[in-house]
């Protein structure tokens, strides 16, 4: 993985809970932070759009799927443990 590696993201989230606004702040934040201009971040809202959270095999939120790079990884909660979450989601090696 390079410096210049592309990042998608899908955050499962569940209306304006707390949780979930809380999830989406963290993940703008590490982005930011670490993958300035490097990702792209598509927010479902399971409220809305059940099927496709059934379909991509989602049952609890705040979810966060990294798409690309592969492979794909997934990380439940509301994304507050930064290190944590780059290390779950292997995005140490993109930052260093």
């Amino acid at each position: 993985m390079t410096r210049n590696t592309s990042f998608s993201f899908r955050l499962y989230v569940a209306g304006n809970t707390h949780n979930s606004a809380q999830a989406i702040a963290n993940l703008a934040a590490l982005c930011r932070t670490h993958l300035p201009g490097r990702h792209k971040i598509d927010v479902i809202d399971v409220f809305r759009n059940p099927k496709r959270a059934l379909a991509d095999g989602v049952f609890m939120t705040p979810t966060l799927v990294k798409l690309a790079p592969l492979p794909v990884q997934k990380i439940v909660g509301t994304l507050s443990q930064t290190e944590t979450v780059l290390q779950v989601l292997g995005l140490e090696a993109a930052i260093a």
